[in-house]
């Protein structure tokens, strides 16, 4: 059979190589130059490749829809990308919070394994076109594709040869490419410069599939202290506790642990990120955000009660007794932070410390405690790791993830309505979905 991919990300090329596995002609058609340029930045450019978890605790992680994974996780477990990696030449070390890297540190090196296997395989490759249709025939069988690809035009060219911009003389060629099946990998939204624009979802909608409201995932937060922010901008703060609080309801929303950094809108590093993932699904967000009812209290020194943090605090001011309060937060903070939590505190900076009440003090073990800021709104979708939304579950099928509206259609990676939090998760559901999707053709 001739199986024709669109979208070579890791759920593509996962697709092309155990379609290509199961003995049909497959076809990739990617629209960028080259394979796997969002591949290429994840992880800060080193690849987060997956998580060491139990593959039955991946689902935990996976806020948006995870149930519907089961059976597409333990077709293609963390266990069996490490493998696909190892033995195509590629090791991988276990770093902090179960997340899995490559001992290169590189997510080329990630991308040379798929690109190596596909070459293997003999998986046909094309490069720079754009789908603009899937093709099915009147009993809504998949029957091909069309695309659109720029090539030179030779006589414009010669028109123009003494032209600076020849170069540049191209026309547009339409051809069709048939096809007994389609995998549909175009990704999400998220990151549109490394081609994710969401023209998968169009495909899709003109088939009859349904598209789950888009939003952004794993994303920064704005906040509405920007001045605090921007003072802090660039301050990272490792090994702290953060409650996301539905301040209307005083409902705790979510809790974190890990690191984070402060922007020049807010707030940002993994763990914001993840908290971003269960926000976006919250019950009227837009109008929380709007009416300042979201609260992000950071606890800086989540090892310490509020008891022992006030000791910890006198024995810092017997230490510098003679000193003013600015002067003795040093071993207890950042610098960039103390002029911040001074001014939360309402503590005269250039009181003695041996002049401060247990009240005042009290106030300080409070602010460090509870370090509260307030969300006001997630950044835009472009500045997005994941999509949240997309192909509506209901419509696929998921052991084989097959369209249940167009038959030989099959889906696979972010375009699905599915995304999880940072470690790994996501680029396993790309791994997964796209075994089983090729699996099945």
């Amino acid at each position: 059979m001739k199986v024709v991919i669109i979208g070579g990300g890791p759920a593509g090329m996962m697709s092309a190589i155990e379609a290509c596995k199961k003995g049909n002609d497959v076809i990739l058609l990617e629209k960028n130059n080259k394979l796997g340029k969002k591949l290429l930045i994840t992880g800060k450019g080193r690849c987060n490749i997956t998580s060491s978890l139990n593959i039955d605790d991946f689902i935990k992680n996976v806020p948006g829809n995870g149930k519907f994974l089961y059976s597409s996780f333990n077709a293609f477990t963390n266990k069996d990308i490490i493998n696909f990696l190892e033995e195509e030449g590629l090791k991988v070390k276990e770093e902090r919070g179960n997340r899995i890297f490559p001992v290169t540190d590189k997510s080329q090196d990630v991308l040379n394994c798929f690109e190596k296997k596909l070459k293997k395989l003999n998986v046909k490759i094309y490069y720079n076109l754009n789908v603009s249709e899937i093709l099915v025939n009147e009993e809504n069988i998949v029957e091909g594709v069309k695309i659109e690809r720029k090539i030179k035009d030779e006589l414009i060219t010669s028109q123009k040869s003494k032209a600076k911009d020849q170069n540049e003389a191209t026309k547009v060629v339409k051809e069709t490419i048939k096809a007994d099946k389609v995998i549909l990998a175009t990704g999400g939204k998220s990151y549109p410069l490394t081609g994710s624009n969401g023209d998968g979802y169009n495909l899709a909608k003109n088939l009859g599939h349904t598209i789950t409201k888009i939003k952004p995932s794993l994303v920064p937060l704005e906040t509405y202290e920007k001045d605090i922010c921007k003072n802090l901008q660039g301050l990272s703060l490792k090994n702290v506790k953060i409650k996301i609080i539905d301040n209307l309801k005083n409902k705790e929303i979510y809790e974190d642990f890990g690191e984070m950094l402060f922007t020049h809108f807010g707030v940002s590093g993994p763990i914001v990120l993840s908290s971003s993932a269960h926000l976006v699904r919250y019950k009227n967000i837009e109008d929380l955000l709007k009416n300042e009812n979201i609260k992000l209290k950071i606890d800086l020194k989540p090892a310490l009660t509020e008891e022992q943090l006030d000791l910890r605090i006198l024995r810092d001011f017997e230490e510098f007794k003679n000193k003013s309060f600015k002067n003795s937060l040093d071993k207890l903070l950042p610098q960039k932070l103390i002029p911040v939590v001074i001014k939360i505190s309402k503590i005269d900076e250039n009181i003695k410390v041996n002049s401060i009440t247990k009240e005042q003090r009290q106030k300080l073990v409070k602010v460090l405690k509870g370090f509260e800021l307030t969300i006001k709104d997630f950044r835009p979708i472009e500045e997005a790791i994941i999509t949240s939304g997309g192909i509506n579950l209901k419509e696929v099928h998921p052991k084989t993830m097959e369209s249940k509206i167009v038959k030989n259609l099959y889906f696979a990676g972010e375009i699905l309505d599915v995304d999880a939090y940072t470690g790994g998760f996501n680029l396993q559901i790309a791994y997964s979905t796209g075994y089983v999707a090729g699996q099945n053709t």
